[in-house]
This record gives structure tokens, sequence and C-alpha cells, in this order.
């Protein structure tokens, strides 16, 4: 090949990896919010499907949106009470196999979806599920009149961000992490190691941070099979949140761990749930 045009098929493969690669910063920039949200208006089922009773509730929030909620009561009127924050695909009727599960344990839960999931109205933002969290969280302490240390933040995936955002902002009796990101950052760091996306990234979910401003007591759940949520994540979120703090270990895929390690999963949940509220009790003894 002449040098002339070896210069010229150089050129013209930098022309086209330039195009490649700007095409690809193109498609980060306005994708994201598709890469972030998996949304489903599909109710697959109810938890009386599954023979638990239920309220069927609306919410609304600070700016407007209603969503919708199932709150599944315990027997004990004065049980803990989970608050949960599912992850970023379906809605929470995706979600019966936990509510059969802290039901089992004899606790009682709220379960919300975002704005453009199930029911809700809207379409999903980053603010707007810190929202839609903060709705729930009223709609506990102010309408239903729990007390904030008979409640448990669990945040399921991408709800991590929801619970630790609502942890930080009010003050629970605890917080539970499962399969959780450190941050949004940090995951698209991993799927595209050569691209800027601390630049590009337009949202930030940012766990890693928060769980240092949280001091009620933590459990993080995470499993090395995880092919979603790197295992790692789990770990420096473990070890930058503040005592008492526990991590357990589960077994499995990102969304079937906590049903492959079921055992284990209830036995972790039952302990953190007991020795938070022996904790609580004593601080007010």
């Amino acid at each position: 090949m002449a040098a002339l045009d070896w210069w010229q098929w150089l050129g013209r493969a930098v022309r086209i990896t330039a195009g490649v690669y700007g095409g690809l910063l193109l498609l980060l920039w306005f994708g994201q919010s598709r890469l972030m949200y998996f949304p489903s208006r599909q109710i697959v089922a109810t938890p009386q499907d599954t023979g638990l009773s239920y309220e069927d509730v609306r919410l609304t929030t600070a700016d407007g949106v209603t969503i919708s909620a199932w709150w599944i009561p315990a027997p004990d009127p004065n049980a803990p009470v989970l608050l949960f924050a599912h992850g970023n695909g379906g809605n929470i009727s995706y979600r019966l196999p936990y509510m059969r599960i802290f039901h089992g344990l004899g606790l009682a839960s709220l379960f919300f979806d975002y704005r453009g999931y199930g029911e809700s109205e809207g379409e999903p933002t980053e603010q707007g599920t810190y929202l839609d969290g903060e709705a729930a969280w009223r709609y506990l302490t102010e309408t239903r009149h729990i007390p904030p240390e008979r409640i448990v933040l669990y945040g399921e995936s991408l709800g991590g961000a929801i619970a630790t955002y609502l942890a930080v902002r009010f003050r629970p009796a605890g917080v539970i992490l499962g399969s959780t990101f450190t941050s949004v950052p940090d995951i698209a760091k991993g799927l595209f190691p050569y691209m800027p996306v601390d630049w590009l990234a337009q949202f930030q979910y940012n766990n890693l941070e928060r769980i240092q401003q949280i001091h009620v007591p933590v459990l993080v759940i995470h499993s090395p099979q995880d092919e979603i949520i790197p295992f790692d994540h789990g770990k420096r979120l473990y070890a930058a949140a503040n005592e008492p703090k526990f991590f357990l270990q589960i077994q499995g895929n990102h969304n079937e761990g906590f049903l492959d390690s079921l055992p284990v999963y209830e036995a972790g949940i039952r302990q953190f749930i007991e020795k938070t509220f022996q904790q609580n009790q004593g601080s007010q003894s």
C-alpha cells in the first residue's frame, strides 16, 4: 500500500471510529431514561390472589402526582412496618413474593409504585421517585399515624436509592438495602469504561454518599452471583455504612436470589428486625 493510500485509509478509519463513538455518546445522553426505568402498566396479580388482605390506596405527591400503593397489614397492629421501594422494572404487582415473606414474618408493609409504574400517574424521574417515596412515608406517619421508630425502609436495587434518601431526610427504625448499587455513575463506568460517564450522567442516585449520613441500623443484602449489580457495590456500601450495620450474603441472580436463598434470607430479615427493635427499646428505656 502506498504511503498516501495508507494515510487515506487511516483517516477514513479514524472518522468512522469517531462517528461510532459520537453516536454512542448521543445514544447514552438521550437514551438514559430508557436505560434507567423499565416500567410496566399491567397489574399481573394482587395480594388477594395469594390470600393476603390488603388496601389499595392512592397517594398524592408534593408536586401533585397521584401514585398507587398497597397496604398489607399484619395480624399484630403494633408490628414493625416495612416501607418497600422496588427496583426499576415492572411494578408492585411483580413483588408478591416479598409480600408473602414479610407477612409470614409478622410484618406489615407498604408497597408503592413510582410515577409511570403500574397505576401511578406521570413519568419517572430521579427527583420524582424521591417525591414518591416521601408521599409513601407521609402516608404511614401522617395518615396511618405509625411512629417512625416502627418503620423500616427496604430498598430493592434502584429502590435502595429512595430508601437512603428517605433515611437521610427522616429517621426510620432501620434501613435494608437489597442488591443495591453505590451510584449510577459507578454502574455506568463498569458498563462503559471508555465513556466520560461522569460528564454524561443525568442520574446520580448516590447511595455511597448518603449511606454515610445514615445513623440507624443498616442491613446490606447482596449475592456474588448478581449479574446486574456487581457484588462489590454491596460490599462498598457496607464498608461505608455507620454502625450498627450487618451484611447478609445470599446466593443467586439479581432478581431471584432472595428466593433461591429463602431460609437464609428470611432468617437474616428476622434477625435484623429483632436486633433493630431491641436496640430501639433499649435506647428509649
